[in-house]
C-alpha cells in the first residue's frame, strides 16, 4: 500500500524526515528542472510568513491561498504564454505571472475576490494614488469631529450595527461615503475591508472564523492578558491605508505590463479565451464558507452574493453525498477549462485531496496525469495549528 495511502487512513502528520534542504533557489528554475527531485516541504524556517506574504499578497487576508513560491516555480518550469486560473481566489497565480511578464486570466464566483484581484495587479499612478488615501484619510478625521460626529442616530438591527461598535461602525460608513469622490474607489473598498474585518466585536485570536460578537472583556489567548473587544476603526484604516500603499509600491517596483484579464462568472460556465496553461487551487471539501469569510465586506461594499454556486463550501458539509456533488461540480469546471486549454496544454491542480478525488476525476476528464508531487504543510498561522499533505497533480490536455 503506497506511504501517502497509509499516512491518511492513519492520520499521521507530523514533520517527515526531511531529505536535504528544502528548496528555495525559486530563480533558478527552467523548462529543465526536475520538479519531481525538488523538496518543496517548506518549514517556517525556511520559508518565512514575511516572504509568503510579500508585496500584495498580504494586501488582505484571506484563507485558503495557496503560496507564491510554488506559483513561481510552475510558471517558471512552463513558460506559458498565457495561464488561466479558473478559482482565482485572491489572485496569487495572476499576481506571480504578471511579475513574471506571463498573460493570465482569472475567473472567480465571489465578487469581492475579484475586486481584490484587480487591486493587486492592477498599474497605478503612484503619486495621484497616495495624494488620494492621505486626502480621505484627511477628510474623514475633519468630519469625526465631535459635533459632526453624529452620522447614524439611530442603529438598525443588522449585520454591520451588531458586529461592530457604535463608534466603529461610524466610522466605517463615513469612510464608505467618502470613496465616490476619488479615482482609485477599488483600493480604498480594499483599506475598508481589511480595516472592518479587524474592527468586528470578536476577539483578538479568532478573525477568521467568529462565531458572534463578543461584547465584554476576555482572556486573551493571543495576547495572554485580559482583552476588550475593539471600539473603533479609525486606527484600522490609518494602518492599512498606509500599509496597502507601501505594497502597492513593492509590487510596482516588479510588476510588468503582461496583460491581466479578471472574469467574475463560474468556472463551469464562462467561456474562457484560449490558454496554454491552467494553474489552480481550487476550493476543498466543506472547507471553508468563502462569501462568509468576507461578509462585513459583502454588507459594507454592498456586494452580491453567489454563496449557493460555491463549490464545496463548508456549509455544503463534507459527507459521501457532499464529495459526490463536489466532485461532479469540480468535473464539470475542468471540462469547461479544456475547451480553451490548447492541446498538449498542462493543468497543475494544488489541492488538499484528502479523499482521493481527484485521480476518478482526471480519468473521467481524460487527461494524462504526468505526475503527482505530495507536500507537507506545516507551517500554520493564527489558531489553525493542524498540518496535512497537499497534493500538486500535473495533467496534459
Amino acid at each position: 500500500m503506497p506511504a501517502v495511502t497509509v499516512r491518511r487512513q492513519l492520520g499521521i502528520t507530523g514533520n517527515p524526515a526531511y531529505d536535504g534542504v528544502p528548496f528555495t533557489d525559486f530563480s533558478s528554475v527552467s523548462p529543465d528542472t526536475n520538479l519531481q527531485a525538488l523538496n518543496l516541504n517548506w518549514r517556517e524556517n525556511d520559508l518565512p510568513q514575511w516572504q509568503r506574504t510579500k508585496h500584495v499578497h498580504r494586501l488582505h487576508p484571506y484563507l485558503g491561498k495557496f503560496v507564491p513560491q510554488l506559483v513561481e516555480i510552475f510558471l517558471r518550469k512552463y513558460e506559458p504564454k498565457r495561464v488561466l486560473d479558473p478559482f482565482c481566489g485572491s489572485g496569487t497565480t495572476l499576481v506571480e505571472a504578471s511579475a513574471l511578464g506571463i498573460n493570465s486570466v482569472g475567473c472567480d464566483i465571489s465578487p469581492f475576490n475579484c475586486l481584490l484581484t484587480r487591486v493587486k495587479t492592477a498599474e497605478y499612478d503612484l503619486q495621484i494614488l497616495e495624494k488620494e488615501i492621505n486626502d480621505i484619510l484627511m477628510e474623514l478625521q475633519n468630519r469625526l469631529q465631535p459635533s459632526l460626529f453624529s452620522l447614524i442616530r439611530e442603529r438598525p438591527a443588522d449585520y454591520l450595527s451588531c458586529w461592530y461598535a457604535p463608534r466603529a461602525h461610524e466610522e466605517l460608513l463615513l469612510y464608505r461615503s467618502l470613496i465616490p469622490n476619488y479615482k482609485h474607489q477599488d483600493v480604498l473598498k480594499v483599506v475598508l475591508s481589511r480595516a472592518a474585518r479587524s474592527a468586528r466585536l470578536t476577539t483578538h485570536f479568532d478573525l477568521d472564523f467568529p462565531k458572534a460578537p463578543t461584547l465584554d472583556a476576555y482572556d486573551c489567548h493571543k495576547h495572554k492578558r485580559i482583552c476588550k473587544p475593539t471600539q473603533d476603526a479609525l486606527r484600522f484604516l490609518h494602518r492599512y491605508s498606509l500599509d496597502t500603499l507601501k505594497r502597492l509600491k513593492e509590487f510596482a517596483q516588479i510588476r510588468t505590463c503582461a496583460p491581466v484579464t479578471i472574469i467574475q462568472g463560474d468556472a463551469r460556465q464562462v467561456d474562457f479565451p484560449e490558454c496554454d496553461m491552467v494553474l489552480t487551487s481550487p476550493p476543498y471539501v466543506g472547507l471553508i464558507d468563502y462569501h462568509e469569510q468576507h461578509r462585513y465586506a459583502y454588507e459594507l461594499l454592498d456586494l452580491d452574493g453567489y454563496q449557493e454556486l460555491e463549490i464545496g463550501a463548508s456549509w455544503k458539509g463534507n459527507s459521501g453525498k457532499a464529495a459526490r456533488i463536489y466532485m461532479e461540480d469540480m468535473t464539470d469546471a475542468f471540462s469547461n477549462v479544456l475547451k480553451s486549454l490548447a492541446k498538449g496544454g498542462v493543468m497543475v491542480v494544488v489541492v488538499h485531496d484528502r479523499r482521493d478525488i481527484y485521480d476518478a476525476i482526471a480519468e473521467k476528464l481524460g487527461v494524462t496525469v504526468e505526475y503527482r508531487l505530495e507536500r507537507h504543510v506545516n507551517r500554520r498561522t493564527g489558531r489553525r495549528a493542524s498540518d496535512f499533505f497537499e497534493d500538486v497533480m500535473v495533467w496534459r490536455a
